[in-house]
């Protein structure tokens, strides 16, 4: 999507006008790419040029909104269509049935689903899983499983999401009995556990420390060819470490990496407690170094290979091992790994500038902060919100008056949305009085707003 930014960065700039189809598709990709603060961006722009969106165009700023939790936002885009004359079609009800369901709103998703059946819409399997995740989220197990009985009576089949939510469901709630009876009619339809099922078992067993019950699951996991994720071995490594057995939990992370999987910075928490729980502190800071040092790495993995090789998916370790050395205020480590990206010629993501900056900030060193955000700022990133308020509360704190100008200054820059003006507002006129209290609450406020980037867009600030 950057390229086709630039495309229409440069279609501004000789003049040229982009019509409906244009701006439907950069919204729409934008929403998939999960930049939702472009895609709300360009929404705002081509409203004011005079265009209308679409009604996938509408779906897709719906759905956006439902993944950021932000249903109000989500809701006036659903009334938006309304006013235009457009008739959403089944897929952006049950987006917004999902998006009320997720949070426990289900009074509020079933008037969608009413409205939704009163337009001539019948409920897919998907619609009705949305439903059963709600009850599940809510604790209310029965009414899940009457929606799957309600599905049966109406002629669909229940799905392995269906079944899987449920099962789930009772595992957060440490009704085991009931989700191995739930495994077991699984098994007797016909219908297989996905990982998702067995990780929940797992972590619903190590809950209660039947924790041998658990590896069984494990093990069945692979002997079916249901490789476990990340989060999996994170929830064994850490009911090894509640059990006191750091050397097992030491070893399922050897193995998890063998394996190909990525501890992430939770992974790293979980094992740091259960280590310095025990006082083992020179094993805890051996570990913060494990990925760091590449003989410290299993024969087939190491540091290097990571970093040659970052994909998305793998590139998410180097920021998990930075922030684990930021949490732990150990910056000058955190600053070795991002030097060793330069030096083997690894750009670092707006993430990692993120994770960094804001540790600097935590630890005081506040001029490395600064320099990292204008580097960070230069290479054409927006910096997180949570970054830039750090940023900004310990430059109001050295009483570095023009830096802080600067800061907020670009910080509003980036913020395009029509609906963000009055804020924008609020932050220049109190930060002009000097009231940075009131500053620190209008930022704060427009990012639960979803008005602040999160990462990702790009924009130059003058220096």
């Amino acid at each position: 999507m950057k390229e086709t930014g630039e495309v229409l960065d440069e279609m501004r700039w000789k003049g040229y006008v982009p019509d409906e189809v244009t701006y439907n598709t950069l919204v729409n990709g934008y929403c998939k790419e999960g930049n939702f603060h472009q895609a709300l961006v360009l929404h705002a722009e081509m409203v004011r040029n005079g265009l209308s969106p679409n009604v996938i165009t509408y779906t897709s700023l719906i759905n956006g909104m439902c993944k950021a939790g932000n249903l109000n936002r989500a809701m006036e885009f659903f009334d938006q269509m309304h006013v235009r004359g457009l008739h959403p079609n089944e897929r952006t009800y049950t987006t917004l049935i999902d998006g009320f369901s997720q949070q426990g709103f289900l009074k509020e998703a079933y008037k969608v689903l009413n409205e939704m059946t009163e337009c001539g819409f019948s409920p897919s399997i998907v619609t009705y899983n949305a439903l059963i995740n709600g009850h599940c989220v809510l604790g209310r197990m029965e009414e899940a499983l009457g929606i799957i009985r309600d599905m049966v009576g109406k002629g669909l089949a229940p799905d392995v999401v269906s079944y899987s939510t449920v099962l789930s469901g009772f595992c957060k709630n440490l009704d085991l009995d009931n989700a191995f009876r739930m495994k077991q009619e699984m098994a007797e339809k016909g219908v297989s556990l996905d990982a998702v099922a067995y990780s929940s078992l797992i972590q619903g067993l190590c809950q209660q420390r039947r924790l041998t019950e658990a590896c069984d699951i494990f093990q069945e996991m692979w002997r079916l060819d249901l490789p476990p994720d990340e989060c999996t071995y994170t929830t064994l490594i850490n009911a090894y470490c509640v059990e006191g057995d750091i050397k097992s939990a030491l070893h399922l992370h050897d193995e998890m990496i063998k394996k190909g999987f990525l501890p992430d910075v939770v992974t790293y928490n979980v094992l740091l407690n259960g280590l310095s729980k025990q006082a083992r502190t020179r094993e805890a800071k051996q570990l913060l170094f494990k990925l760091f040092y590449e003989e410290s790495i299993p024969n087939d993995v190491t540091y290097a290979t990571l970093i040659e090789n970052c994909s998305n998916t793998e590139f998410k370790n180097v920021v998990a091992l930075i922030k684990g050395f930021c949490m732990h205020g150990l910056m000058n480590e955190a600053d070795r790994v991002f030097e060793s990206m330069l030096q083997r010629n690894c750009k670092p993501s707006e993430a990692v500038y993120n994770v960094i900056i804001h540790g600097h900030c935590r630890g005081g060193n506040l001029q490395k902060a600064l320099d990292l955000y204008k580097e960070m700022v230069h290479h054409g990133f927006v910096p997180h919100t949570v970054s830039v308020i750090a940023l900004i509360k310990e430059l109001f704190k050295e009483g570095r008056s023009e830096d802080l100008s600067q800061v907020i200054e670009n910080t509003l820059r980036s913020c395009r949305l029509t609906d963000a003006e009055l804020a924008k507002v609020l932050v220049e006129v109190n930060h002009k009085e000097g009231n940075m209290a009131a500053v620190f609450n209008v930022l704060t406020e427009m990012a639960k707003d979803g008005l602040l980037p999160n990462s990702g867009e790009t924009f130059r600030a003058s220096r």
